[in-house]
């Protein structure tokens, strides 16, 4: 099919339409993209490259793209490739209120195309859609149709809009021809034969002030028609891309690595250990980090087209776009041909424990089945994401979705109103997402895990947790209202104190959620295990005290996530003797000795195989598993590491089916708090636990 892209530059006042025109006719090709020569997105490149050339002060491109995804993709990887900002503000709006907007503000389109069920060609080719409003309104009921023609269902000419200063274009003589006479929904074009341009009255001026005109009437436009083949700028981009130039050796780097053992879905870490001797700041220790991963994917038969999820944590977020930089090298969206990871990307207190400037945690499943929700371009709809990283990975059910700011989406900008109206502005934004997998976080969320700034005023951080349920029982309430019944979830939480986050914002919400299949499979009657029917290990016996230091949300037979927090209370009953240090000091965390840790850190895998035992899981199921530990915890991380190793080797030895290697099944996280409290991320150590079957 024979297309043109037309690219146009507000300079001045020009002949109608305005400002300078660029031109180039391409052929249709391929419906996916991937960049190949030929394609009609290289025409697009090789249009937009020569727009740069000749007006180098464009820096961003607007795309009219509401719902389809086949626009927006290619206009956004143009974008990308050319360093532009991909611009789509009228993405994921209610369509019916954009087409009366449009109405309003004097856009006046007739149909050149009909092809839905309920548009004859005889009849509504060549209507404005002022008069076709109503009856699309009555087809959307009828058939589900989108008013605004973003399934396919009509085209249409623009003969007169704001743009338009002085004259309107009038069709004079048109022919209809018929594509398909198919007696559901025929398909008919309007083909344009003769026109002329009317002048319009001064009346009709795009702005009511002497400025705006003025500012319309100073320099007439020009149409600029693009000939020749591709550039070398295309050429080039077209090709594979080269081997990224490694600047460090892994041999340089010691390297701590951990991986869960589950078969199809499993976690690999990485991160430096002794770093003290090792370090040389976070470039090349995310070029190590990232490396290493690199190898053991493709060690196993993986690639970062495997990879559903990253968790990046730097020591200094004044160093995000140097870690950005080190990033994209590695994972690029040509390597990632079913869409890229989901990301989230958080200041630790690494050096303080001796775990280097960079600490990788990716989430990996054995296929390709996984569905990416990634958009670049800035519109109103959710924050973009630019770069090779998206806002949602699904996969088996489970939503992984990227960590959310409370940023205003069409300025890109956080809120200014603190750390609770940033809190509500990533729900919102988290809801949007969400919204795009037909589920709510209202109802699908199995867990959040909330990072707070240290920059929170500790009298702020009480009111976390209320603004948090009130939005979801606002937005649950909100649901059923408008006939969504749907039986909600009851969501853990998870608090994370951290020195800093993106952007310097105050908030970040990364929500879990489970999105059942459209055909359930009948997964049994799932009974609990009963308290006196699950052995105990350590010495350790059950006592309903140990019921207060967890949570845990089960989807019967599919899933179970498990966060356990241990306080400085539970710990001295479970080391039977008085914590060490003096609690004058102010600490948040109270100071254990090395054996009382390990006491602690044995109760913990008791406790969690218990949980997961009765739950009707197993460590096999385990898809990752984090500890969180703070840093006045004063035990180093390489003696916390062996101790939870050590646990996990008797555990084995005592009967119990988990699988251990030479690599831990977990991932010690070094922050400044945690806790199920935002008032109170005072743990002396936390545990997130998510397993899923098969």
């Amino acid at each position: 099919m024979q297309n043109a892209w037309e690219f146009r530059c507000s300079e001045g006042e020009s002949k109608d339409p305005q400002g300078k025109t660029f031109k180039k006719e391409i052929w249709h090709q391929k419906l996916s993209y991937r960049m190949t020569l030929g394609d009609e997105v290289e025409d697009m490149f090789f249009l937009l490259n020569e727009v740069k050339r000749q007006i180098p002060s464009v820096t961003g491109v607007s795309s009219g793209a509401i719902a389809s995804d086949y626009q927006r993709l290619r206009v956004e990887s143009v974008c990308s490739r050319l360093g532009l900002v991909s611009l789509a503000y009228l993405w994921k709006q209610d369509q019916s209120l954009l087409l009366q907007e449009m109405i309003t503000n004097g856009i006046v389109a007739i149909t050149v195309k009909v092809a839905a069920m309920g548009l004859d060609p005889s009849k509504h080719l060549g209507k404005e859609m002022a008069s076709l409003q109503p009856y699309l309104h009555k087809l959307k009921e009828l058939y589900g149709i989108n008013v605004c023609g973003e399934g396919g269902e009509y085209e249409t000419l623009t003969l007169d809009c704001p743009l338009f200063v002085n004259a309107r274009i009038v069709l004079d003589e048109f022919q209809v021809r018929l594509h398909s006479s198919d007696s559901i929904a025929p398909v008919g074009v309007l083909h344009p034969l003769a026109f002329h341009l009317e002048n319009k009255a001064q009346s009709c001026s795009l702005g009511s002030s002497d400025k705006t005109h003025e500012m319309y009437h100073e320099k007439k436009g020009f149409l600029c028609e693009v000939q020749g083949d591709h550039p070398q700028e295309c050429d080039a981009a077209c090709q594979d891309d080269a081997p990224v130039n490694n600047l460090v050796e892994l041999a340089e780097h010691k390297l701590h690595i951990s991986r869960t053992q589950k078969g199809d879905t499993f976690s690999i870490c990485s991160r430096l250990q002794d770093s003290c001797t090792t370090s040389t700041g976070l470039q090349e220790d995310l070029e190590a980090v990232l490396k290493k991963i690199e190898s053991i994917l493709v060690e196993n038969g993986f690639g970062w087209e495997n990879v559903l999820y990253i968790h990046l944590y730097i020591a200094d977020m004044n160093e995000f776009a140097t870690a950005n930089d080190t990033y994209v090298r590695y994972i690029t969206q040509e390597k990632c041909p079913f869409g890229v990871p989901s990301r989230s990307t958080i200041e630790l207190p690494l050096l303080q424990v001796g775990l280097g400037s960079a600490y990788m945690e990716v989430f990996v499943a054995n296929d390709h089945t996984k569905r990416v929700l990634h958009v670049q371009s800035i519109s109103c709809w959710a924050p973009s994401c630019i770069g090779p990283y998206s806002q949602a990975t699904l996969h088996k059910e489970i939503l992984h979705m990227a960590g959310q700011l409370g940023l205003n989406p069409p300025t890109m900008t956080l809120c200014q109103g603190g750390a609770i109206d940033e809190l509500e502005k990533a729900l919102e934004n988290s809801e949007a997402v969400a919204k795009c997998f037909n589920c709510s976080i209202s109802t699908s969320a199995i867990a959040f895990v909330i990072y707070c700034s240290t920059k929170i005023p500790s009298t702020e951080r009480f009111k976390i947790q209320d603004k948090q349920d009130a939005f979801l029982k606002q937005t649950r309430v909100f649901n059923l209202d408008k006939g969504t019944n749907s039986e909600a979830f009851d969501p853990i939480f998870l608090y994370v104190l951290v020195p800093d986050l993106p952007k310097g914002a105050l908030m970040e919400v990364k929500p879990i959620l489970f999105v059942a299949d459209d055909i359930e499979e009948p997964t049994g009657d799932v009974k609990e295990q009963s308290c006196s029917s699950t052995p105990g290990y350590w010495g350790f016996q059950h006592a309903e005290w140990h019921d207060s230091c967890f949570q845990k949300c089960v989807v019967p037979g599919k899933l179970c996530t498990v966060i356990l927090s241990v306080s400085s209370e539970p710990a001295a009953t479970i080391c039977h003797d008085h914590l060490v240090g003096d609690k004058n000091k102010g600490d948040s965390q109270n100071s254990l000795t090395e054996w009382q840790m390990d006491r602690v850190s044995r109760f913990c895998i008791y406790l969690l195989d218990k949980i997961i035992t009765e739950s009707g899981f197993s460590w096999d199921d385990t898809m990752y598993l984090r500890f969180y530990f703070p840093t006045s915890l004063q035990v180093p991380a390489n003696a916390l590491s062996l101790m939870f190793t050590n646990a996990f080797d008797e555990l084995a030895a005592m009967g119990r089916i988990i699988k251990t290697g030479k690599e831990p099944i977990f991932n010690l996280v070094p922050v400044l708090g945690a806790g199920r409290s935002s008032a109170s991320m005072d743990d002396i150590i936390t545990c997130e636990l998510l397993a899923r079957k098969p």
